[in-house]
């Protein structure tokens, strides 16, 4: 225990990187609206790997979690210009912490097991003090906590990921603390066990080795209504999303969220790493959203869900469903020029599944499928499609930052036959009259600025990057009306460089 607590207090020194003038590259490109600007402020280097972040405006303490040192790192924000070290929440007691949120000075944590495996944890901290207030068990590897709006609810998704082996594959669930009495209510899905036909004519998928519904789900993300009556929870590996009703501790409905047809021409993409060539075509195969983050919004009365659609497939020792579209065997009707199709400079490297494509059960594959939507897309509360980003994230950054398309640690184009600038951080802002969103995008380690104020036609202002950042996972705006300095903040917690950025407009 003393060697990691030395190990944890050197890992989290404090470095920092300020934005030296308005025309520095690092801090923003090609703001549409003079309005809004976001620049940088300056770059915490804390080391390790920094995922998700919250922030408590009554204490003006910034907290991130730190897998790698089974820790929360603590940061004073009070001039966010100069964030100030102060102090860190080690729970490597209870196991590694996934995520966090803030109601009013608590701090939640999402923590998996040391076998993760088994039932995670969630432990309530007092921001001021950073003493425990309160711990509870809640599912398998609890990968997203959120407090509801109202704060009555701590709302905890279960990802209940396999063993590598695959001989233990854990329930996925979906935890609902009651935060006054502490009663938690875990919620599985065995009431959808009978229902996997007609869900998966929707798109929906379940595959593990003679997994049910209810083992095979993977809750990644969670989405509160403004109200705190709903929650709205991705089931990433799953291809879904499931509708949870916080006051009768119901699991509603699952909504599949279907395919995305890559040969319509507003869904081109790049498809190969070794084509030599940065462009855009019409393939024909299908794209599976498989979002991460999720978020809800409400536009003039009517609710919205915004989803990253990073992609993810299993790959475990026990069981992968990842191969290439070079190595199916191809329907030969269906796809006459196989050979043309499966070269390496055309679809040939393109990351795909053996679990789907195969229609008629005659060995060959009719269908082909890629893991992501490499976009954004805006659902109705019920799961219907309202928009989707198409392949402009893409062409927005080829346009404007060529040097970070499908980018692999720096490599342009090395990421084109997996599933592009991978979005997967999502993050929404109320600035004047505008909503804005934020996308981050972990491969081109960038993050997206759109005014959201029209959801079917989200308007794109800005892209935010910073020499040195790599892998955003999380986003966190910080509104002026709580920030430390009146202005508005965004907070971008960068997984592999350990590094957390803020911006401010």
């Amino acid at each position: 225990m003393k060697f990691k607590y030395a190990l944890l207090v050197a890992a989290i020194g404090i470095s920092f990187v300020a934005c030296e003038s308005d025309d520095n590259e690092d801090c923003c490109v090609d703001p549409i609206d003079k309005n809004i600007r976001f620049e940088h402020l300056t770059t915490i280097s804390a080391g390790g790997t920094t995922e998700i972040s919250a922030y408590d405006s009554k204490t003006k303490k910034l907290f991130t979690v730190n897998p790698d040192l089974d820790a929360v790192m603590i940061y004073d924000l009070t001039d966010p210009s100069k964030p100030i070290e102060a102090g860190v929440i080690e729970v490597s007691a209870t196991g590694t912490p996934n995520s966090v949120s803030i109601y009013d000075k608590q701090l939640a944590i999402a923590v998996e097991a040391s076998n993760k495996q088994n039932n995670g944890s969630v432990l309530l901290f007092d921001t001021q003090s950073n003493a425990l207030i309160q711990s509870y068990i809640v599912g398998a590897l609890p990968d997203m906590v959120m407090f509801s709006p109202n704060g009555k609810y701590i709302v905890v998704a279960n990802e209940a990921e396999p063993s590598s082996d695959y001989l233990t594959d854990p329930a996925g669930s979906v935890s609902i603390i009651e935060v006054g009495s502490g009663v938690v209510s875990t919620l599985g899905f065995e009431a959808f066990n009978n229902q996997l036909s007609g869900l998966e004519e929707g798109g929906f998928r379940v595959f593990g080795p003679e997994a049910t519904v209810a083992q095979d789900v993977e809750p990644e993300y969670v989405a509160i209504s403004d109200d705190s009556k709903t929650a709205w929870v991705t089931l990433q590996e799953n291809n879904a999303m499931a509708k949870v009703n916080l006051e009768t501790k119901k699991i509603e409905a699952i909504y599949p969220f279907g395919f995305k047809d890559h040969m319509l021409t507003e869904n081109m993409i790049d498809a190969s790493d070794k084509d030599g060539v940065t462009e855009f075509k019409n393939w024909p195969i299908y794209g599976m959203y498989l979002p991460d983050a999720i978020k809800y919004a409400n536009i003039n009365g009517t609710g919205y869900l915004i989803t990253a659609n990073e992609g993810d497939a299993r790959d475990y020792d026990g069981f992968s469903e990842e191969t290439r579209v070079e190595d199916l065997v191809l329907d030969a009707t269906v796809f006459p020029e196989a050979a043309n199709l499966q070269a390496k400079e055309n679809l040939g490297r393109l990351k795909t599944t053996t679990t789907m494509g195969d229609i008629d059960g005659d060995g060959d594959y009719d269908k082909i499928f890629a893991y992501g939507a490499r976009s954004f897309s805006v659902w109705s509360t019920t799961g219907d499609l309202v928009y989707d980003s198409g392949n402009t994230i893409a062409q927005r950054v080829l346009d404007q930052t060529p040097g970070s398309f499908n980018a692999d640690q720096g490599e342009v184009d090395g990421r084109s036959d997996d599933k592009g600038a991978e979005p997967e951080a999502i993050e929404l802002l109320k600035v004047g009259d505008k909503t804005l969103l934020f996308v981050g995008l972990e491969r081109n380690s960038q993050v997206l600025v759109y005014d959201f104020s029209n959801p079917v036609a989200p308007e794109f202002l800005q892209i935010l990057e910073r020499a040195g950042d790599h892998a955003p996972e999380g986003v966190l705006a910080i509104a002026a009306a709580d920030s430390p300095n009146d202005r508005d903040l965004l907070v971008v917690t960068n997984e592999d460089s350990g590094t957390i950025t803020i911006y401010q407009n």
